[in-house]
């Protein structure tokens, strides 16, 4: 095609001539550049001259990597899901292929562009494209791609759109096969919809047409690689060293605790730090939808639920999880999430010898996460009376402990709350600390506010006595500066 006829083309798709400019491109790639060559007379050619400052808005490389891309995987695709090789031989194997492939192009690359091209197409075919920098970003702590043009990140708890791109739409969702592939999951029109997890334990959910109307939809929630510590929660103001005190006291004498919070308010990181209290000479069994939790200790036995197959069959439950944990000797059950009719048999089981067990359930406020056990249990499939259940809520649930995401982004704990019993039909409760919204706002937008002690001293800490836990009295005292203002 002669260059009038590229111009004329680009003008009837009504693309502006300096969006569809490359700048830049490498000699001998298969892309002819839209400009003036400096053998053609600028007013020939009907364009206007160019200048210095036009900016290179298409990567010059973008093509070649998607042509070789293609061939790699041409050439690998087979063993990409082959379970007898590891994945160092399966990088061995596919960069020895992608230096032979690069080779046969025949374009005249530097050592740097070599190197750069040989890595970004082997994180697209190995590893997960665009997003292996974010992933590598600690500052980052979730990523949301929406669509394989649009990615957003959030950075100390506040969202911003990343310029990372995916390619193409065929890109994001080989990146999303790679992920769930790993943990044995499948993702397809069939089955479009899945939960999954990086090998570092980050979230993964994913989403794909038909059910995704605008293209692919994949977020994943990163866990540090090294887990949180007491004392990280205590820097990052999320919890005092008082509260920290209290509920380490809570652990050791094996009350029944519940971690209440909204979405992305930190109730897994939390369940993290209360399950690092639990003693190492005990027997922990963990049970998830998807393998998250971090514990520390020796003795922890890790469960996963698992989903019906493509036949609709082979499915088993955090329910049954629950069930045959309860076989298996446990000291301490540590359930990822209540989110169905597994809370009557956890309350069952915490109310029969089965003290000390810790879980979270997604709640605004510790009366709103009684309400959300009571539909919990009632989709069980038990007819029980709603008094029945509270009575079980009651004498089964020692401390709430509620997390909140606040409008500068920091997680806080803002309630610590004792379940007391019961009133009538009425489930009593009452705060032992409770965060002050009253210190305001600074000028950058921070919340100035912290927990503080309600002054009321729980009756739990009589347990504590009994068992020969230490705990100052000074801890409950009410902070009156603050709560007064002064």
């Amino acid at each position: 095609m002669k260059l009038n006829e590229r111009v004329d083309a680009a003008r009837e798709t009504e693309i502006p001539l300096r969006s569809a400019t490359r700048i830049g491109t490498i000699p001998g790639a298969r892309t002819a550049p839209l400009v003036a060559s400096p053998t053609e007379d600028p007013a020939d050619s009907g364009l206007a001259p160019t200048t210095p400052e036009a900016p290179a808005l298409v990567d010059p490389l973008a093509e070649l990597k998607e042509r070789t891309a293609q061939e790699l995987f041409k050439r690998i695709g087979m063993r990409l899901n082959d379970l007898s090789l590891s994945e160092e031989q399966l990088h061995a194997y596919a960069r020895v292929e992608l230096g032979n492939i690069v080779s046969a192009e025949q374009v005249p690359l530097s050592a740097e562009e070599r190197a750069r091209l040989i890595t970004e197409i082997g994180a697209d075919v190995l590893g997960y494209g665009p997003l292996e920098a974010l992933l590598a970003d600690e500052t980052v702590t979730e990523i949301m791609v929406n669509g394989h043009e649009q990615i957003f990140l959030e950075r100390h708890g506040q969202l911003s759109l990343s310029e990372s791109r995916f390619t193409s739409e065929a890109q994001l969702r080989r990146v999303i096969e790679r992920i769930v592939s790993k943990v044995g999951r499948r993702i397809d029109e069939s089955s479009p919809l899945v939960d999954a997890r990086l090998a570092d334990g980050s979230r993964v959910n994913a989403i794909i047409p038909p059910l995704a109307v605008d293209g692919s939809s994949l977020t994943i929630r990163k866990f540090a690689r090294e887990p949180f510590t007491v004392r990280d929660l205590i820097n990052f103001g999320t919890m005092t060293a008082d509260m920290a005190q209290v509920l380490d006291a809570c652990v050791k004498a094996r009350l029944n605790i519940i971690v209440s919070g909204g979405t992305g308010t930190g109730k897994t990181t939390l369940l993290n730090v209360l399950s690092s209290f639990i003693p190492p000479q005990e027997r922990i069994i963990t049970i998830e939808d998807a393998v998250e939790l971090q514990l520390q200790q020796e003795h922890v036995i890790r469960l996963e639920s698992r989903p019906a197959n493509i036949e609709g069959k082979g499915e088993i439950t955090i329910r049954d999880l629950v069930r045959n944990s309860l076989r298996m000797r446990p000291d301490r059950i540590v359930i990822g999430e209540c989110r169905g009719g597994e809370s009557l048999d956890m309350l069952q089981a915490m109310n029969t010898g089965h003290e000390g067990s810790i879980s979270t359930v997604h709640a605004n406020a510790p009366r709103d996460a009684i309400a959300r056990l009571e539909t919990l249990v009632l989709m069980a499939g038990m007819e029980l009376p709603l008094r029945a259940i509270r009575e079980q809520i009651s004498s089964a649930i020692d401390v709430i402990v509620q997390i909140s995401r606040l409008k500068d982004g920091t997680r806080r704990i803002t309630h610590v709350t004792e379940v007391q019993g019961m009133e009538g039909d009425i489930v009593t409760m009452q705060d032992a600390f409770v965060f002050d919204h009253g210190a305001g706002i600074d000028e950058d937008g921070k919340v100035l506010g912290h927990a503080i002690a309600t002054g009321v001293r729980p009756r739990f800490v009589d347990k504590f006595r009994d068992l020969g836990i230490n705990l100052s009295p000074s801890v409950f005292h009410a902070d009156l500066v603050t709560r007064s203002g002064r």
